[in-house]
């Protein structure tokens, strides 16, 4: 058996953090290495043990979600967190992304659907859902509206229009494989124009590449 995907689980509910654990556990390539009570705590047990993948709730007392994401994230205490919320607060969502949250995922998804977003996030191949980035764009729009200043900072180098077109559709929340297949191009093709992208905006990260897009409005 390859090896498992280690995971923390931080949710104030006891009942959700259990539910959570059981699921994961009954996976053979996951193993859930402890669970949290809120954002401090799961902080603490990822400097303890460097998990792959944190499961991060946002309302938790002590330290809530948002904040606790942006330190794990900050000192490279874990290879992702993915949000698991309830859509009550769209705001909160937008910031623990833009506090370095690699995707979001709500309470009521099926299980299959919580599992397959794991292991998307574990390999590095994370896709932004399309309501998520309906929300970035209304917010950076507002933002724009505000503070009347547009982000005029160039690229070292600009990207092409098949890049801009494959950004557009990472916005939209098209993963690899369905970029691919809509731009009748290989997904090895694709990964690469990913890389170029990445490389360009200066991140690693598909929700970070998006996020930076918007702002600079490259798309």
């Amino acid at each position: 058996m390859s090896e498992r995907i280690k995971i923390i689980i931080a949710d104030d509910q006891r009942l959700m953090r259990e539910g959570l654990k059981t699921i994961v556990d009954l996976e053979e390539d996951m193993e859930v290495l402890s669970t949290a009570a809120n954002g401090l705590e799961a902080v603490e047990l990822c400097r303890r043990f460097k998990p792959d993948i944190v499961l991060m709730d946002i309302r938790m007392p002590e330290m809530d979600g948002v904040e606790a994401t942006a330190r794990i994230t900050s000192e490279n205490l874990a290879g992702g967190v993915i949000v698991v919320t309830t859509f009550d607060d769209d705001n909160l969502i937008i910031d623990a992304l833009q506090a370095g949250a690699k995707t979001y995922l709500l309470k009521d998804l099926p299980s299959e659907k919580l599992l397959a977003t794991i292991r998307s996030t574990y390999r590095g191949d994370i896709v932004l859902q399309p309501e998520i980035a309906a929300k970035l764009v209304k917010r950076a729009s507002g933002q724009e509206a505000t503070t009347g200043e547009e982000n005029t900072e160039q690229l070292i180098e600009p990207l092409t229009a098949r890049e801009k077109e494959v950004l557009a559709l990472m916005a939209g929340g098209s993963s690899n494989s369905e970029i691919a297949a809509r731009l009748y191009l290989s997904e090895g093709t694709i990964k690469n124009q990913v890389s170029n992208i990445y490389s360009k905006l200066g991140t690693n990260d598909r929700t970070r590449a998006v996020l930076i897009a918007l702002k600079r409005k490259l798309i």
